[in-house]
C-alpha cells in the first residue's frame, strides 16, 4: 500500500512514539490523515476519503464516505436515502455509507505530502508534550549539555529536549563550547516557537535563589525564606533572607562554615560577589541592612512616594553609593524603595532649604506671620496640603498654638486646596480627561494632571501605556510598577470582555 508491510508500519509507529515521547494513538492518527491526503490526491479532492489502520494487524483500509441526505446537492460526498438503503437497509438521514477503495501506492509527490502531514502532526504532539512536561518546571534548575552555539545563543540538550539560552541570558565573560555541562534555570516557555520553546537563563534573580536552595538545606526545607534578590550578573548581587525560627541565623546558614555554601554559588556564577542580608518587615531596618557594608546615620521614609532618604557620614558616602552607583542601585532594587543617599552636610543644607521654602509658602498662601509659618515648618509640615489634612490635635500640640489658631490655619489651608483643586479640575475637563478614568484611579488632581500631560486621558489611553511609563511620572509605593501593571491588565480585560459581547 505505502511501500512497506503492515508489520513494518506498526514497528515504525512504535519507534516514532518512543523517540518523540508521544502516544502511539496520536502517531496512528497522523499517519491516517497522511494517507487520507494521499487518497484525495489520487481520487480527487472533492471526495471524502477516510483511512483506518488496524491497531493490531497494521492493515490499512481506505474508503470513500457519502452522507445520507434527502436531496443530493453534491454527488461526490452525498447520497439520497433510497440509494443508501439499497446498500444498508437500516441507514437513516445523517448517517454515512462507506465505499471500500483499493489500496494505493504512493507516488513521489503523494508520499512527500503524506510525510509532511505526519511530521507536522508529530511536531505538534511533541510541542504539546514538551509544554505539559515543563510548565511545572518553570523556576527550577536543570542540568544539560551544550549542543551547539548559534550567533551567541546556546542550545542546551536535556536528553530528549532542547532549551534555548539566549546570549543576553548568559553571564558576561562566560564562554561555552560543545559538550560542556551546564546548569540553567527554566525561565519561561514559548508555546509559539516552532524550534525552541524552552527558554533558559543564567542571569535571572531566580537562578541565584535556586542555586542557594540547592546548597542550603534550610532554604530547600522552607526553614529559611529568600525574600528578594537583586543582581548585576557576573559582578555583584544582594539577597535578603529571613527565618521565622529565632534559633536559626539565616545569613550564617547561607554563608556556611568558612563560607563554603556561598563560595559554591559564587563559583557557579563566575565569581559574582554576593551580599547576604537579613530581611526585616521594618522598611527602615531593611534599607539599612541592604546598604551594608556602609554605615547609615539616619533614614527618612516617605511611604506616599516610595522614596527613602539615607543620611551617611561623609567618609561613608562612596561606600554607600558603591562603584558607579552599584551598591545603592542594588539596594534599591532589593528593597523596592527609591533610595537617595546624602551626607550629613547635604541633609542639613536640604532641611534648611525645605524649611525656608515651606515658611515662604505658608506666609504667602495662608497669610500668616513669619513666626507662625516657621513654627509650622519646624513641626514637620512642608506643604499646604499637609496642613489641610492635619487634625486639630496635631496643630494644637505645637508650642504657642491654641485651638483658635489651629482651626484658622486648617480652614485657610483647606480653602486654598479646594480652590487649587477646582482650578485643576477645570483644566482636566478642558484637556478632555474622562470621568471614567478619574473614577477608576484613586489619584490626587495634581497626579491626574501629570498623567494627562503624557496622553492618559481615558481608560483606553491607560490600557495602551506601559507600567514603566506611568511609574516614571508617578513614582510611588502605592502605584508601583506591579500595581500599574495590574491596573492596566484590568482595563485591557474590560476591553476584551466588551469586544466579546459585541
Amino acid at each position: 500500500m505505502v511501500g512497506f508491510g503492515n508489520v513494518e508500519l506498526l514497528q515504525i509507529i512504535d519507534a516514532v512514539a518512543r523517540e518523540k515521547g508521544i502516544s502511539k494513538e496520536f502517531v496512528v492518527s497522523a499517519i491516517e490523515q497522511a494517507i487520507q491526503v494521499a487518497g484525495r490526491r489520487k481520487y480527487g479532492q472533492k471526495h471524502n476519503i477516510k483511512a483506518e489502520i488496524d491497531r493490531r494487524s497494521g492493515e490499512v483500509n481506505l474508503s470513500r464516505l457519502y452522507q445520507v441526505v434527502e436531496v443530493v446537492e453534491n454527488e461526490y460526498v452525498e447520497i439520497d436515502l433510497k440509494d443508501a438503503q439499497e446498500k444498508e437497509p437500516s441507514i437513516e438521514i445523517g448517517g454515512f455509507i462507506s465505499e471500500p477503495l483499493p489500496p494505493i501506492d504512493l507516488g513521489r509527490v503523494a508520499a512527500q505530502a503524506a510525510k509532511q502531514v505526519i511530521m507536522q502532526k508529530v511536531k505538534e504532539a511533541e510541542r504539546d508534550r514538551q509544554y505539559d512536561e515543563y510548565k511545572d518546571r518553570i523556576g527550577q534548575i536543570m542540568n544539560g549539555v551544550v549542543k551547539r552555539i548559534e550567533y551567541g545563543d546556546v542550545i542546551i540538550d536535556f536528553g530528549r529536549d532542547e532549551a534555548l539560552l539566549k546570549r543576553n541570558s548568559v553571564i558576561p565573560n562566560e564562554h561555552f563550547k560543545h559538550g560542556d555541562r551546564i546548569r540553567v534555570l527554566i525561565e519561561d516557555l514559548n508555546a509559539q516557537s516552532k524550534i525552541h520553546q524552552i527558554i533558559a537563563s543564567r542571569t535571572s534573580e531566580r537562578f541565584l535563589a535556586q542555586l542557594f536552595a540547592q546548597e542550603v538545606p534550610e532554604i530547600y526545607d522552607g526553614i529559611i525564606t529568600v525574600k528578594s534578590v537583586a543582581r548585576e550578573p557576573g559582578s555583584r548581587a544582594k539577597m535578603a533572607v529571613f527565618s521565622s525560627d529565632n534559633s536559626i541565623d539565616p545569613v550564617g546558614s547561607c554563608v556556611g562554615v568558612r563560607g563554603s555554601r556561598v563560595q559554591a554559588v559564587i563559583a557557579e556564577l563566575q565569581g559574582e560577589k554576593i551580599d547576604i542580608i537579613q530581611w526585616s518587615a521594618d522598611p527602615a531596618i531593611f534599607i539599612v541592612n541592604a546598604l551594608a557594608p556602609a554605615e547609615v546615620s539616619k533614614v527618612v521614609i516617605d511611604e506616599d512616594t516610595g522614596k527613602a532618604e539615607i543620611v551617611v557620614p561623609q567618609e561613608q558616602l562612596s561606600l554607600a553609593i558603591g562603584r558607579r552607583g552599584q551598591n545603592v542601585r542594588l539596594a534599591s532594587r532589593l528593597t523596592g524603595w527609591s533610595i537617595d543617599v546624602l551626607t550629613e552636610e547635604q541633609e542639613s543644607k536640604k532641611r534648611v532649604e525645605e524649611f525656608t521654602t515651606a515658611t515662604k509658602q505658608f506666609m504667602e498662601t495662608l497669610n500668616v506671620e513669619e513666626v507662625i509659618a516657621q513654627l509650622l515648618a519646624s513641626a514637620g509640615f512642608l506643604s499646604v496640603r499637609e496642613l489641610a489634612c492635619a487634625s486639630m490635635r496635631e496643630l494644637s500640640s505645637i508650642d504657642g498654638f491654641d485651638d483658635e489658631i489651629s482651626e484658622a490655619i486648617i480652614s485657610r489651608a483647606r480653602a486654598h486646596i479646594d480652590h487649587q483643586d477646582k482650578e485643576i479640575l477645570e483644566k482636566l475637563e478642558h484637556m478632555g480627561v474622562e470621568k471614567d478614568l478619574i473614577n477608576f484611579l484613586n489619584l490626587s488632581y495634581e497626579d491626574y494632571l501629570k498623567i494627562a500631560e503624557i496622553g492618559v486621558k481615558s481608560l483606553d489611553d491607560l490600557g495602551e501605556m506601559s507600567p514603566g511609563e506611568l511609574f516614571a511620572v508617578l513614582p510611588s509605593a502605592k502605584y508601583s510598577k506591579e500595581n500599574w501593571q495590574k491596573l492596566i491588565a484590568q482595563v485591557r480585560n474590560r476591553e476584551l470582555s466588551v469586544s466579546k459581547e459585541d
